[in-house]
Parts: structure tokens; sequence; C-alpha cells
């Protein structure tokens, strides 16, 4: 390793000695990946996570098996219509003409339709089967006549489930109805339980919301490609809000850290370039921009700032001891190139253990951010420091002087008071002060392992009405107005079909076998407590309903049933090849082939589930049904797939922390063994940052934060970004006590008395809290309001990031200035 001290000395050699052409080969390379900004995809909701998980993988089997209801290989629009009584003349003749215009669009690609007011008008006229015809049927009907329908149509099967919940047979009023139009798209659309993602349904749904608008009345068009396209926006307009804000706060911070014009626009600068790498990377590798990645620009912020004011802040340390400009960046420089070194190390190491999940997102995030750090030690560590030889040399070339050149944290100020106080603690009872402060760290980490796991559509949606604050926002910040989320929650508070949560098992065996479906009956039979059930019997749907159905439609079907049936429970247990062949060659074989495959080897059972019931709950008793079955069974659907990607989010913290701990330990031990001899201190650079996890396990959970599908990654950043602070401290600190131990009559540290070393130590700390302290505070009190700002993001997801992230750089900063002096006493006491 005493190559790499080498190595970074020859490059701030260069820094200093040809400033001029690091700046300009770093703007060609800025160069090189702007055009990658104009690149970037994007990919967004909560099907980007689901997309791995096994019961996913069955439910995309089931849904290729079966088709889900009303599904063509395009996928399906809903047009919702509200009004006083949907099913009044007015109101049908109007949702008629809509989908006679949407049929005769060859470009909207419409197979079929399903509606409440088709229904009517094939109830008025049988033979009624074209919009044209249809319409006609209902213009010369009578309001009576059309209520009398209306009670018709109410005994068949489907209509109901296209009314709203209020729907009165008797006075044949509704407030709401759902119409579903089927279409065909080339290659198909794919079905998963989450929502987003691209879809070729975008246009199409566009177009037709673009047609029914002009219609008149309360119809809306809600459908998977409006949702994709909605998210998109959604996280385009969070980065307009949060970007700006991020950047405005951190502005004020700065302006009063550099003091000084030319630091300010050199820092700001630095910042942009490190943002247009990383994301110009993003778009030249082809990595679409996710809702996670929203959190990557602040994050790098929070780092690039931290950096920035390290190197300008010890570049006028070095200047107020009476240094010329190089001299003093050389000295500076060098030093803080080791001390960025590790903190780019143990960052770098801390991101990219998020990939190790199982889940893409996350592992995108810890890619992105990772190579996002190793950016910003290249602009920060070698691009700002030669920026401001060649600024400071051309002014000093001009006898214009430079202002503001005073050091933060000198012990003169209000700030170098009040600093000292962790050193003033180490001083007098460092053992007894970090004995409690462990022992308080044990309780919070203990207190935070009961945090929850979650993971809904409700995290990524935006709210149905946008705060107060984000509308009080000018133009062009204000956001954009979302529907999703309206319309998600009307469809499920005023439809019963939307209402009801259910699972699939979906069973892999000869359904020939005269067991076949007894087996399906004996597994619904004393369900768990999560599956709703009647007489101790689970409320199912299985084929077993259709030849029930078919039975009572058919005569000689019911006498097959009848001699099928052996102990007359009205489930065939014999000659269930006849019993299939009969469903396949009749009226019911669609209906058949909705709950089996064709040739007779796969079948599925959708079981309801209680609708308060938690997703874990569900998820497991899914899977002890499930178990029931003989032969090869899979729970699947939207709650199982949900659950399967909490199951991993919590998974996915805990490994990338592990991961994260061992690596960053080892990475430390080994870093200071070659740097500075001294492996111990490593162990020292973690006990704050261990201290700032448990408290920050403990505060989520008492403010009740769930690991989600993004803060399932802050315990991983917390170490990668927590460490910085500690880094920095010990790093400084090493320096400012091998300084002293060399100013002392020639003898090392160890040669002398315990005062002597104690003297030291103390010496070393006041320095490094007085001097490193200084740019500490700045970077953050920029970074909490750089990260916080997320807070600001329409999603709920991003704003509960935000609060951790800031959480865990001020508990960073805290345990680094409080805790770091007394374990640093104590290491110099019994381990240095």
């Amino acid at each position: 390793m005493a190559s790499l001290d080498s190595a970074l000395s020859r490059v701030n050699d260069v820094v200093v000695g040809r400033p001029v052409t690091v700046v300009v080969a770093f703007l060609l390379v800025t160069g090189l990946f702007a055009p990658g900004l104009t690149t970037i995809s994007t990919e967004a909701g909560t099907e980007q996570f689901t997309q791995d998980s096994p019961a996913q993988t069955a439910f995309d089997r089931v849904n290729e098996d079966f088709g889900p209801t009303f599904a063509f290989d395009g996928g399906t629009t809903q047009l919702i219509h509200r009004g006083r009584n949907v099913l009044s003349k007015p109101e049908l003749l109007r949702m008629l003409r809509i989908l006679e215009r949407l049929e005769s669009r060859e470009d909207l690609r419409v197979a079929s339709t399903n509606s409440a007011a088709g229904a009517v008008a094939r109830t008025l006229d049988p033979s009624a089967t074209t919009s044209d015809e249809q319409i006609r049927a209902v213009e010369s009907a009578s309001p009576g006549e059309i209520d009398r329908a209306v009670g018709e149509a109410a005994e068949g099967p489907g209509f109901r489930s296209l009314l709203s919940e209020d729907f009165n047979e008797e006075s044949a009023r509704a407030s709401a109805t759902i119409t579903v139009v089927q279409h065909r798209i080339p290659g198909g659309v794919d079905e998963a339980a989450g929502m987003g993602g691209d879809s070729p349904l975008t246009p199409i749904q566009q177009r037709i919301q673009r047609m029914v608008q002009p219609a008149g009345g309360d119809v809306v068009v809600f459908g998977s490609g409006l949702v994709a396209a909605e998210f998109s926006t959604i996280i385009f307009d969070s980065l307009f809000i949060v970007v700006p804000a991020a950047v405005a706060l951190i502005f004020v911070f700065l302006v009063y850290a550099y003091r000084n014009p030319v630091d300010l626009v050199l820092g700001v600068l630095s910042l942009v370039m490190t943002i247009v790498w990383t994301l110009g990377f993003l778009g030249l590798a082809g990595i679409p921009f996710t809702q996670l990645l929203i959190a990557i620009p602040p994050l790098l912020l929070a780092v690039g700032i931290d950096f920035g004011l390290h190197a300008i802040n010890r570049y006028r340390e070095e200047r107020a001891e009476g240094f010329d400009i190089r001299e003093s960046m050389a000295v500076a420089n060098r030093q803080l190139l080791v001390a960025f070194f590790i903190v780019t190390g143990t960052t770098v190491i801390g991101f990219s253990a998020n990939t190790v999940s199982d889940l893409g997102p996350i592992r995108d995030f810890g890619i992105i951010a990772a190579v996002g750090i190793v950016f910003t030690f290249l602009i920060f560590g070698v691009f700002l420091p030669a920026a401001k030889v060649a600024v400071d040399e051309l002014f000093d070339s001009l006898g214009v002087p430079m202002p503001f050149q005073r050091p933060l944290g000198r012990e003169e100020t209000l700030l170098g008071r009040v600093l000292p106080a962790g050193v003033a603690v180490a001083r007098r009872a460092p053992a007894a002060f970090l004995v409690v402060v462990l022992l308080g760290s044990a309780w919070a980490g203990y207190y935070g392992t009961g945090v929850d796991t979650a993971f809904s559509q409700d995290d990524f949606l935006p709210p149905e009405d946008n705060p107060d604050y984000l509308e009080e926002l000018p133009e062009p910040f204000r956001p954009g107005e979302y529907t999703v989320t309206e319309r998600t929650n009307f469809l499920e508070e005023n439809f019963a079909s939307a209402q009801d949560d259910t699972v699939v098992v979906y069973l892999r065996r000869p359904m020939r076998q005269d067991d076949a479906l007894e087996a399906i009956r004996r597994a619904g039979l004393d369900p768990p407590s999560s599956f709703a059930a009647e007489n101790r019997r689970a409320e199912a749907e299985s084929v077993i309903d259709v030849i029930r159905s078919h039975a009572n439609e058919s005569a000689s079907f019911a006498r097959l049933l009848r001699r099928s049936d052996v102990d007359g429970d009205g489930v065939p247990d014999d000659n269930l090849e006849a019993i299939f062949d009969a469903l396949l060659s009749s009226s019911a074989r669609e209906r058949t082939l909705r709950y089996v495959t064709e040739d007779l080897r796969a079948t599925r059972v959708v079981y309801t589930t209680e609708s308060d019931a938690e997703q874990a709950a569900v998820t497991r008793d899914a899977r002890t049904v499930a178990d029931r079955y003989r032969y090869d069974a899979t729970a699947t659907g939207a709650v199982v797939v949900f659950q399967d990607v909490a199951d991993a989010i919590l998974l996915s913290s805990v490994r990338s922390l592990l991961v994260a701990l061992a690596a960053t330990a080892g990475f430390l031990v080994a870093i200071y063994y070659a740097l500075v001899g001294r492996p111990s201190l490593g162990v020292v650079n973690l006990v704050p940052i261990l201290v700032t996890i448990a408290l920050l396990a403990g505060t989520m959970r008492y403010f009740g934060l769930p690991f989600n599908a993004l803060t399932a990654t802050i315990l991983s950043i917390s170490l990668g970004l927590g460490i910085d602070y500690s880094a920095h401290f010990v790093h400084r600190f090493v320096d400012e006590y091998d300084a002293r131990v060399d100013d002392e009559s020639g003898f090392d540290s160890w040669g002398r008395g315990a005062d002597d070393r104690s003297d030291a130590v103390v010496s070393a700390l006041r320095a490094t809290v007085t001097g490193t302290g200084g740019a500490l505070t700045g970077s953050m009190l920029t970074t909490v309001s750089g990260t916080g700002v997320l807070v600001l993001a329409i999603t709920p997801v991003l704003g509960q990031f935000g609060v951790l992230t800031a959480l865990s750089i001020l508990y960073s900063y805290l345990t680094a200035m409080v805790v770091t002096p007394s374990a640093v006493v104590l290491w110099a006491r019994y381990v240095g």
C-alpha cells in the first residue's frame, strides 16, 4: 500500500504543478459526458420491483395460461362514468356514442367492449350487436322500458360488477359505471402485480382521453398506459422541485461557508460537473432513471459539498500560516487526498453493498451511487484544487486581493468555542462516557429491530391532493395534476370488485385424475383466518363453479355430473375426462378455460381474503393452503407478490448492512495500517458510525418509518455517508498528533510519559475539532438541507428517505464530534 501513498502524492504533484492542464482536461471530459443527459430514459412504478419475484413468475404463468378477465393480448382501458344516474337514457346514449367513436378508429385497436350501456341495449334488442344498433335500440325505448331492461340485465352475469355499489335495481339507478375497452396490440402487454413501467397502451389511452373530453358528462379514462405516463411525469416533477430547492438551500449555506464569490463559483461548478458526469454516465450506459434514482443528485451534492468545504478550508488554514499558493495547496491536498480516498472507499463500499439485493432497482441504485462517488472524488480531489490554484494565481498576477480567506472554526469564533465540547468530555471521563453511549446505542439498536417492512402501490402514488405548499410554488415549479391516486381510490371505494382482495393458487397436476377436483374442495375446508369463509369453507372461484353452473344450464350435463359424483357433494370424483370433454365442447368452454388449461394439466383457484387482513398474514395463509395440495401448487397474486418484495426489502437491508460493515471494517483496518501503521485506528473510525446506525434504526421504529423500496438502503448509505465525518476527524487527528510528537525533543509518543502523551492527544484533538470540525459543521448543515429537501418530493417513499438521510447525517456529525474524541483518548491510552 506504500504504492497508494506514492500514487496519491504523484497526483497531488500534477494538481499543484500543472493546474491549467488539469482544469482543461476535466472540462473536456465533462463535454464527453454531457450528451448522455439527452438519452436518459425513465422507468417508474412498482412493476420494476416485482419482475424478479418468484411469486411474480408464478403470476405471469397464471396470466399466460388463463388470462385475466376481459384481457386480450393487448390489455384494457377503463372508462369511468360518474353522474346522478349513469343508467338514465341520456347517460346510456352518451357512453354508447363514445364507444362508437372509439370503435371507428383503427389506431385505437379496439377488439371489443363490455359496458352496462351495451348490456341494457342488448336486453332491449337482442339482435343489437353493433354500437350503431345499440344506440338506435336505446333511442327508441321509453324511460320505463329502459328501467325494465336494467332490471332484466341485472339478473345476468357480470352486469352488477360494472356498476357502483349504490346500484338500486328497483329504481334502476347507479352513480357510476365502468366500461372496459379491450385492445389488441402486436406482442401483447405484460401483466404484472405492480403498476407503472413502459406500456404500448400509453399513446392509445392518451388519444382516447382526448376523444372522451368533448363528449361531455363526467367520463374519465383509466389504464396502465396512463399510469405509466403519469409515473414518468412524477419523476420529472419531483426532480424539478427537489433539485432547485436543494441547490437554493445549499447555495445559502455555501455563501456563508465560502464567504468568497470566487470560491463559491468554483464549488458550485464542481457540484454541477459531478451531476453531469453521473447522469451522463446513466444515459450513456442505458440505465433507466427510476424513482429511487431521484435520491442520487442530493446524495452526490452532500458528499461533494463536504469534499469542497474541506479542500477550501484546509487550503485557507495553510494560507493563514503565511505559505504561498502552491505550497499551501500542496500541503492541504496531500493530506486531503488521503482522507478523500478513505472516505470514497468507505462510501463506495456502503453504496455498493446494495448490489447484493435481490431487487433490480436497488442494485441499480447502488451501482450509480458508487460510480457517482468515484466521480465526486476525482472532481473535488483533483479538479477543484487545480482550479483553485489556477484562479488564485491569476488574481495574484493581476494584483487583485482574494477576500474572506479566514478558515471556519477558528477558536476565536463562536463555533470554535462550541466545537471542543466533545474534547472536554474526553479529557475528564472518556471511559464512563463511552460506556453510557454504547449501552444507549445497544438499546436503540435492539429497539430498532422491530422496524416494519412494507411495500405497496401507495409508496409510489402521488397524494390525491397536492399539499398547499406545493400548490403555492410559482411556475414552472408547481407540480401538475395527478389522477392515478384519485381514480384508484374511487374504484376501491365504489366498486365491490375493486375492493375484493384475492390470492391465487396455481396447481400443476393432471386434471383428468379422479381426485383432482376433490383435492380443490378439501383444500378449502377450515380455511386460515385471513381467508373469507362461509360455513367453514373458503370463498373461492374455480372450475368447480363452472361445472355447477353448467349443470343448471344443461340437463344432459347434469345427469353426467350426478353419475360422476359418487359421494353426493356436488363435486365429481369419477369420469373427469368425460366431464371436461363435455365442458370444452359446450357453451361453457370459455368459462372453463379461465380456470383450467386446454391440455388439462394445470388449474387455478382464486380465494377471497378478508379486506382488513395484513399482507403478511394473507401471504402466509395462502402458502399454507397451497401446501394442502399434494401436487405442485404455488400461491401467487398481487398480495403475495408484494409481500415477496417486502421480504426481499428486509433481507436486502440486513444483507447490505452486514456486507458494508464487514467490507468497511476490513478496508479501514488495511488503509490505516498501510498509511500510518496503526490498524486499530480503523476500529476507532467505526465506533461513531455504529452508534449512528443504532440511533437511526431506533428512530425509524419510534416514528413509524418502515423499510420500504428506498429506505431499505438507508443503513448501508448511513454507513457510507456517515463514515465520512469520522474518517476526516480521525485522519486529521493522526496528522496533528504526529506533528506534535515530531516536534517534541526527538522522542516518539511512546517514549514519553503518560502525561505527555495525554497532553499531545488532547492538543491534537482540539486542533482537529477547531480545524476539520469547522468544515464538518458547514458540510453537515448543507448536507442535511440538501438531502432533507427530498421531503418536497411528490411520492411518500422519497420524503421518508429524505428525512432519514438528513437524520443519519446529523447523527453522524454529532457522534463524530462528541463520541470520537473519547474513543481516540481510550485508543491512545490502551492501544496506541
